[in-house]
């Protein structure tokens, strides 16, 4: 089993669009969306849930009005300001540590698991997919990526197949580490930009230190000459392969717009280039 993961060090290089594309050729493969924090992969893919799972992570106090004695010391003792004159709990800011559940002294407070979003099981026109959607302002999102990748390697067990694609997360925090290691290959998607530049040589240390090797996928690759030089130059010092340059497209918007990856919307113009970059990677030791 094969496990390619795209990733960007950044967003808005084009990430997903690539993925979205190689997801709609190359050989067959389970789907997997590890940017849980912001999902758009099924935009594109347009899945259908099989399967639900709710993602518990961490705990958040829980309070029983009934049993409060208005004592005042979970406010008193909270660090975090979760608790609110009159003894209101405000969840959005309560970190799960459990002091005030501790010190009670009439046990009106229990902690309980905390309920931090879902990962599903689908069906796309692209293949089986797994993806996630973290619940606004929670957190854990490593561990939610960890579980959308431990589901995706057992749904290609049971599909028999041997390639597993990954849209991951943006940057290089805990959910980027959380879907680089142990994966078989990392593409990188970069664009001619300043920013872009210094991100793509962030993450290409992050896949060093993990041992992951990595290929560069150039992007937008004709808005700045120079600087895409500069992509080229530090590749080949790096001794990173260039597998792909794309120059500017607003295919890309209109294949968007009508809820396409690019191979589905002009496969004349598309399939041959994505059909070669899987090639490429494949072809990579």
């Amino acid at each position: 089993m094969r496990e390619l993961l795209v990733i960007s060090g950044k967003g808005g290089t084009g990430k997903t669009t690539i993925t979205a594309a190689l997801a709609a050729s190359g050989p067959a493969k389970v789907i997997a969306d590890c940017d849980v924090d912001a999902a758009d992969l099924h935009l594109i893919a347009r899945p259908h849930q099989t399967v639900t799972t709710p993602f518990y992570s961490g705990q958040r106090a829980v309070f029983d009005k009934s049993q409060c004695i208005d004592c005042g010391l979970c406010q008193e003792k909270c660090r975090f300001n979760a608790i609110a004159d009159g003894i209101r709990h405000r969840p959005e800011l309560c970190e799960g540590c459990g002091l005030c559940a501790f010190i009670c002294p009439a046990g009106a407070i229990r902690m309980e698991e905390r309920l931090c979003g879902e990962w599903y099981c689908s069906d796309s026109r692209f293949g089986p997919m797994v993806h996630a959607a973290l619940g606004i302002g929670e957190e854990n999102s490593g561990k939610l990526v960890t579980t959308v990748r431990t589901e995706s390697n057992k749904m290609a067990q049971e599909h028999g197949v041997e390639v597993i694609l990954t849209d991951g997360p943006p940057g290089i925090g805990c959910p980027v580490i959380a879907s680089l290691t142990n994966t078989d290959l990392a593409l990188l998607v970069t664009e001619p930009t300043r920013s872009a530049l210094h991100d793509l040589k962030r993450i290409a240390g992050l896949t060093r230190h993990f041992r992951v090797p990595a290929a560069v996928a150039l992007n937008k690759a004709d808005i700045h000459s120079g600087l895409a030089d500069e992509v080229r130059a530090w590749c080949h010092t790096e001794n990173i392969p260039l597998l792909a340059e794309f120059g500017w497209s607003d295919d890309c918007t209109k294949a968007q717009l009508l809820g396409q990856s690019l191979v589905e919307y002009r496969p004349d113009a598309w399939r041959p280039v994505f059909e070669d970059l899987w090639q490429k990677l494949l072809d990579l030791p």
